[in-house]
């Protein structure tokens, strides 16, 4: 028998079926087989090789009734052939041997691969074979080269019981359900492989599984990129449960399911997604452009990550719950659409040599009882918190950069921190600290901040060592009341405010603290405080270096005060005890410098010199006098206002009457500076809100008097948790100056029962109450829908007592708008054109449309349109062609 045999469906010298010539071929031969379609079941168990005589597609086998083509235990070769099954079988079905299937297309019914199959598939395209593309099972070892598998209803590749596939360069897409799913304890490699298109994750593995992706492209997916749940990689764990990460921690080497060098990208959930009792190895990937969090770590999962990135993810870029240990060696999270890096519950995560840039939340948020280390790392670039730490968790970082941060560099509200030789700049708050817990703060360095330098909120116990403070906006160091705070070797330089405040009864103990230029004091005590400074140095200060308050008890001994104009101010019953302490080329001097001498008598009436006006220097009085008179002038000359100019005009006789009293030492009366604005569209409520700011700072209520707008949107955030920074961040660009916020009904929309409105409400009235002298809040809307938010919070009612009705503009009034506009950019308005624009205003339809001085400005800015018109149609204008506004530039009446 010949070893060459030649199959046609007619001629002459061939079989007829491919059946036939398979039976008759001895083991070897070569199975030609001419263009057509044969409808049958072809059987291999010898080594034999069928090959498309005419090339790939002339030849097409059809199962009828089970796989077109079963291979039991051959080694040959199929080539160039369309393999398709018409019922619910494979269409090929291999279960022993070694053989090469190349460029052949499967189609109608899957490629399965069982039992110790070892073949290998190359160049072939695996389609529309229903519910699965190419299933490996058994304990097959099979090899997939070069491969498509796409147009499957649900998975792709399915690789389960203990199939140990390779595949290279394998594009699956267009699937219903999953692109690669490893389960079972299947393992196999995955190496340049593509996976798009698909309709649940592209790549999912639970039971026991452990595969391994390299360089493999994933996207374009419904839902996740991939999914690792279970117990997948797990019998790679360390036996040891109570380690920090559980073996994660070890530079180099892989652990459990392992993806190496790949992208996830475009996935319309997260990018990869561990949860369980998974182990995951992440190297060298790069998750982007996905539209939740770029990883996902749950349950009691082990993930390790090392040179991997996460950016443009419309979530967090990693978010780690459950019991999870997550471990990060220089990896980066960027342009996180949430949080950089979020951790709950029982979490365990290190992140070292890692970058958190430019996150839309607090760049890294650790909460619950979980633990967090950073370490060698770079924080940049969040409109809130670098790093937080809250509830019963606990927050480490070590030499560490926190830059261009909204709100505070390093947080711990409620949780327990320790930062040592952390970089910390551009920032609203360098250190914040309101916690039970004893947070320690060492060899830190906290420069060019907005506001203070480090925030110690009131019954914190902490301890700062060693720490550098410099350029801050307002205080260095803020101890709040009743805190316990221990300071030692620290400076404070070039403090706009005073460099050391603290507050009612707080008590630390301060070693070594090295202050010099700072805008007011050095050392600020309020009333009723006290505590132990030793050895400090106080220099070049605004105001006096030292100021006690009234029944406040400090000692300071062995302290240096020197090259200042005064270096002590004491309220009436101040009681301060100093010992040993020097004074050197000190204009005024009254701080006694005998061992264990007292201080001299207070000065009664002396006033405080932080957070409130400073003590007024000659002529104080009579410059704030005159901006006053300038800016009340500035209200009177208003268009309108009337009754709002009446009610400023009493405030303002209040607040001088108050500021007298105080200063006679007598009691000041109850004084609500916080007012409702209430009127229409384009009354003027923003602009007598910028008077009034700047009346308050005139009078000496207000540092600044500068004015922060605010509306719903910069203060409700998205989720929980977030509305409380976004407004605490708003409130605390006002403070020393006016929070405006318009339209404030929105935030207590009708008809809806959970609304984070209501919690930028609870939150605002608590920051009312903290900063009561501080700031200055005026809420602005329609009168109605204002009376309406009064009364949705009770705290409201009781801190805006006033309101001021801005009236809508009569038409005389309006006119008169147009016509300073028109005066301010150089027009002329004759008196007829005036009369005319009377007529107008007297004659638009007052709706929901109509907008008062916005109203005015619009018209004043179509006359100037129908006047370059009107002008531009002359051959040579004058000049009083160019600026005279007549009555046809006027617009037409709606």
């Amino acid at each position: 028998m010949t070893n060459a045999l030649r199959v046609a469906t007619r001629g002459w010298g061939g079989y007829r079926t491919v059946v036939a010539a398979v039976r008759e071929a001895e083991p070897g031969a070569l199975v030609s087989i001419q263009p057509g379609t044969y409808t049958e079941s072809v059987v291999l168990d010898r080594d034999i090789t069928l090959v498309a005589e005419k090339g790939p597609g002339t030849v097409r086998i059809v199962g009828a009734r089970g796989p077109a083509l079963t291979v039991h235990g051959a080694s040959g070769t199929v080539r160039g052939l369309v393999i398709e099954s018409r019922s619910a079988e494979p269409a090929i079905a291999v279960t022993a041997g070694t053989i090469l299937i190349d460029d052949c297309e499967v189609t109608g019914g899957h490629l399965q691969i069982a039992g110790t199959a070892a073949p290998t598939l190359r160049g072939c395209r695996i389609h529309h074979t229903g519910d699965i593309g190419l299933h490996f099972g058994g304990d097959s070892r099979a090899v997939v080269e070069s491969t498509e598998v796409s147009d499957i209803d649900a998975t792709g590749i399915l690789v389960d019981h203990g199939a140990a596939p390779a595949l290279r360069r394998i594009t699956v897409t267009r699937t219903g359900g999953h692109g690669i799913h490893v389960r079972g304890f299947a393992r196999g490699t995955f190496e340049n492989c593509e996976v798009t298109h698909t309709g649940a994750a592209a790549v999912a593995v639970d039971d026991t599984a452990r595969p391994s992706l390299r360089s493999c492209h994933i996207g374009d997916s419904a839902a996740e990129g991939v999914v690792i749940t279970g117990n997948a990689g797990a019998d790679n764990r360390s036996a040891t449960a109570g380690g920090a990460s559980d073996g994660l921690t070890s530079a180099g080497g892989e652990h459990g399911v392992a993806l190496h060098d790949c992208e996830v990208a475009r996935t319309a959930k997260g990018g990869v997604h561990v949860t369980g009792r998974a182990v995951a190895s992440v190297m060298g990937c790069r998750i982007s452009d996905v539209r939740a969090a770029g990883i996902v770590v749950g349950g009691d999962a082990r993930v390790r990550l090392e040179g991997s990135t996460t950016h443009d993810t419309v979530g967090t870029g990693l978010a780690a719950s459950g019991d999870a240990h997550v471990d990060v060696r220089d990896g980066a999270f960027v342009r996180a659409g949430a949080n950089g890096v979020y951790t709950s519950e029982t979490t365990r995560v290190t992140l070292v040599g890692c970058a958190v840039t430019e996150a839309a939340y607090t760049a890294v948020h650790v909460g619950g009882s979980g633990r967090l280390t950073v370490r060698d790392s770079e924080i940049r670039g969040t409109p809130e918190h670098g790093l937080r730490v809250t509830e019963q968790a606990v927050l480490t970082v070590e030499n560490t950069s926190v830059e261009d941060t909204g709100l505070c560099a390093l947080m711990a509200d409620g949780g327990d921190l320790t930062a040592r030789g952390c970089r910390i700049g551009r920032a609203e708050t360098g250190i914040g600290l309101t916690t039970e817990h004893r947070p320690l703060i060492e060899d830190c360095e906290v420069s060019v901040c907005a506001g203070v330098g480090i925030d110690i909120g009131a019954d914190t116990a902490a301890l700062v060592v060693d720490t550098r403070i410099a350029t801050t906006g307002a205080e260095g160091i803020l101890i709040g009341q009743r805190a316990s705070v221990w300071l030692s070797d620290c400076s404070v330089t070039d403090a706009r405010g005073t460099a050391l405040v603290v507050r009612e009864r707080a008590t630390p103990r301060v070693r070594g603290l090295v202050v010099t230029d700072s805008a007011k004091n050095g050392l600020y005590l309020a009333d009723g405080s006290a505590g132990r400074f030793d050895e400090c140095d106080i220099s070049a200060t605004g105001f006096p270096a030292v100021y006690v308050g009234s029944g406040a008890t400090p000692l300071l001994r062995g302290c240096h005060i020197h090259d200042t104009d005064e270096d002590l101010k004491l309220a009436e019953g101040a009681e301060p005890v100093f010992e040993s302490c020097r004074v050197e080329k000190v204009a005024s001097s009254t701080l006694p410098t005998d061992d264990g001498a007292q201080a001299p008598a207070s000065v009664q009436g002396a006033p405080t010199a932080h957070r409130g006006a400073p003590p007024p220097a000659p002529g104080t009085r009579e410059t704030a006098a005159e901006a006053l008179s300038d800016v009340l002038a500035e209200l009177d000359d208003l268009v309108g206002l009337e009754g709002v100019k009446q009610d400023v005009s009493t405030l303002v006789k209040v607040m001088q009457m108050v500021r007298q009293r105080v200063e006679a030492g007598l009691a000041a009366p109850p004084l609500s500076r916080h007012l409702v604005f209430a009127g229409n569209s384009g009354t003027g409520k923003t602009t007598v809100a910028r008077l009034y700011g700047r009346v308050l700072a005139a009078v000496g209520l207000l540092s600044r008097g500068h004015l922060v707008e605010a509306d719903r949107g910069s203060l409700v955030g998205e989720y929980v948790g977030h509305t409380a920074p976004k407004t605490t961040a708003a409130f605390r660009k006002a403070l020393g100056g006016v929070l405006f916020i318009d339209e404030a009904y929105a935030l207590t929309p009708a008809g809806q029962g959970v609304d984070y409105g209501r919690e930028a409400i609870a939150t605002l009235v608590k920051l009312m109450e903290d900063h009561r002298e501080d700031v200055v809040v005026i809420v602005a809307g329609y009168p109605d829908e204002m009376e309406h938010f009064i009364d949705a919070n009770p705290g409201l009612a009781s801190r805006f007592t006033r309101t001021l009705e801005f009236e809508d503009y009569d038409a005389g009034e309006l006119a008169h708008i147009v016509e300073w506009n028109a005066r301010h950019y150089e027009y002329g308005l004759p008196e007829e054109t005036r009369d005319a624009l009377r007529g107008y205003f007297a004659g638009l339809v007052r709706d929901e449309r109509f907008g008062n001085g916005r109203t005015a400005r619009q018209a004043f800015q179509r006359m100037t349109e129908r006047h370059a018109q009107r002008v531009g149609e002359l051959v040579a204008p004058s000049t009083d062609d160019l600026t005279t506004l007549l009555p046809e530039d006027l617009p037409t009446p709606r």
